[in-house]
């Protein structure tokens, strides 16, 4: 689906990721999504285990405008930044990373905090980087590990340009694959997203966000 942005009346940033953040300011808004994401993932490992993953998420220079609105002049360094930081980790964590992880059909379960983070201004875009660490570290061999980032409401796409947005440590690439599935949803339901207003959210059982995500496959030998 194209990322086509229209007119609209004010807006809040987006469901969940930004709440703590929103700085009151009224910028336009079309359909679902509201909101983009373009995401990188670093693959970590040790001890032949997959440790956690190290996500990079770029946010789009609207919803950057409205970061940086609340950060005012304030160097990247400074206290204000770090507040910032934390609170948009706060509901990044509230949303259980907007991530899932399976092995064989089973979740994997996540550490409640992660590792590291920060926040971090690319040009007109803001930059949340951090680790999100696996509370029981599986094994790279066996079954493929599989694992998906996305909003559940679909107010935010979250998306990897193409496959090499995922990366894996020197030591893994010549025995681990990873392959990445970008789902077409129906035209029914492409549609439907895109009758959404900013102030419709999409049925809960519908799972909306889940039908957009995009799935990515690790497997090691």
């Amino acid at each position: 689906m194209g990322k086509d942005r229209g007119n609209t009346p004010c807006r809040r940033l987006p469901l969940g990721l930004f709440l703590a953040v929103a700085g009151g300011f009224c910028r336009p808004v079309y359909a679902h999504p509201h909101s983009f994401i373009d995401m990188k993932t670093d693959i970590l490992a040790q001890d032949e285990r997959l440790t956690g993953l190290k996500m990079t998420w770029t946010m789009d220079e609207i919803t950057s405008a409205d970061v940086f609105y609340d950060a005012g002049d304030a160097k990247p360094d400074s206290v204000i930044w770090k507040k910032l930081a934390a609170q948009i980790m706060a509901n990044v964590l509230g949303q259980h990373y907007f991530t899932e992880v399976y092995r064989d059909g089973k979740a994997v379960k996540f550490e409640n905090l992660p590792t590291e983070y920060h926040l971090e201004r690319n040009g007109l875009k803001a930059r949340l980087v951090f680790v999100l660490p696996l509370a029981h570290p599986p094994e790279l061999k066996g079954a493929p590990i599989v694992f998906s980032t996305f909003d559940p409401t679909y107010f935010v796409d979250m998306t990897y340009a193409d496959k090499q947005a995922v990366s894996l440590p020197p030591d893994l690439a010549a025995r681990c694959a990873i392959d990445l599935m970008t789902p077409v949803p129906n035209a029914a339901l492409q549609r439907y997203a895109l009758s959404l207003d900013k102030a419709a959210a999409p049925d809960v059982d519908m799972a909306l966000g889940k039908q957009f995500a995009q799935r990515v496959t690790l497997q090691c030998h």
